[in-house]
């Protein structure tokens, strides 16, 4: 355990001669915790072109059948053409998604982007750029360690095919 004291604690402790605080490092005993690791595929068939998918059900069940109390979760879309992301589960912010990245990056018309050739897909590439491949959550006392608004989502940009979010836990 690291603990820092100065002069105003209510630990006893003393200013170093240049006006710091000491730093004092106490060892109590050590053991060895392995570290577990979890690893699990979420699979979507979306059968529209877009959509956002709260997932945040499935990450806890995930977190649940991982035993991780203490630690981190990592999920990822594993498409170029996906994103997952954090915020409220509110429709009407969702709609306001739909029409800003179709304002950012429209899907029409096809031929202005260079990408498409063969596919008419480049749209999709760029809203998931814009909204993100993965989110990181910290897990305490078994929980998601999410805010009171917060969820997890799924984006999805040129759907109608089969794709996946990987859901990777660390911890103790």
């Amino acid at each position: 355990m690291i603990t820092l004291r100065n002069a105003d604690s209510q630990f006893p402790g003393r200013l170093t001669a240049n006006g710091g605080v000491e730093l004092v490092v106490f060892r109590s005993s050590w053991y060895y915790c392995p570290m577990k690791s979890f690893r699990k595929e979420l699979w979507f068939n979306i059968p529209t072109r877009r959509a956002f998918v709260n997932i945040t059900s499935q990450i806890q069940d995930c977190l649940k059948e991982s035993g991780v109390a203490e630690g981190l979760v990592l999920v990822n879309a594993m498409h170029i053409t996906a994103s997952v992301f954090i915020n409220d589960d509110d429709p009407g912010l969702h709609h306001d998604y739909e029409v800003w990245l179709e304002k950012l990056a429209p899907h029409e018309p096809v031929s202005a982007y260079h990408h498409n050739h063969g596919e008419d897909n480049a749209d999709a590439h760029l809203k998931r750029q814009i909204m993100g491949r993965e989110v990181v959550v910290a897990i305490t006392e078994g929980k998601l360690d999410l805010g009171p608004w917060e969820q997890i989502f799924y984006g999805e940009f040129d759907g109608r095919r089969k794709k996946r979010a990987l859901v990777k836990i660390i911890g103790e």
